[in-house]
């Protein structure tokens, strides 16, 4: 048995648990504007909370959105899947996890416009924002409040 499999091993013995290597995360489907970095900077987002991103690049992302279901009141300057949710806007990385671990019947999650503060649209300025739950029925509620800065 090589050292490091017979420390772990005798760690997990002595914490009585398992050590296992963390599940990777689903590919994430962006569509954006070629020239728009603030949508850049959420994929670096993503990327740095684990993701596997895959960009398309993309004349009109509107077509996207409502080819995804989500409704233009709600849009903002990118659209993204993950495991057969919609993702519109500057959504945290962390209500993108929360969403995949609760598996709601829902077609997904979205911040409308581009607020400061909100990843990829970091600087001075940070706004209070909403990252909205969007049902099936295109209806919306609010899934997590972000007061800013």
């Amino acid at each position: 048995m090589e050292r490091r499999t017979l420390l772990q091993a005798v760690l997990a013995g002595a914490l009585g648990v398992h050590l296992v290597a963390s599940a990777a995360l689903p590919v994430v489907e962006v569509y954006k504007n070629p020239s728009c970095g603030c949508c850049t900077g959420w994929v670096k987002h993503l990327e740095e909370n684990g993701f596997t991103v895959k960009v398309h690049e993309v004349a009109n992302t509107s077509d996207y959105r409502a080819k995804f279901g989500i409704p233009d009141a709600l849009g903002s300057c990118h659209t993204a899947t993950v495991q057969g949710y919609a993702i519109e806007g500057h959504v945290p990385a962390s209500e993108i996890k929360r969403l995949l671990a609760e598996r709601k019947n829902v077609k997904g999650l979205a911040v409308p416009s581009m607020p400061p503060g909100s990843p990829g649209m970091e600087g001075d300025r940070s706004i209070p924002y909403d990252v909205l739950l969007v049902k099936t029925d295109g209806s919306y509620s609010t899934y997590r409040h972000y007061n800013g800065k």
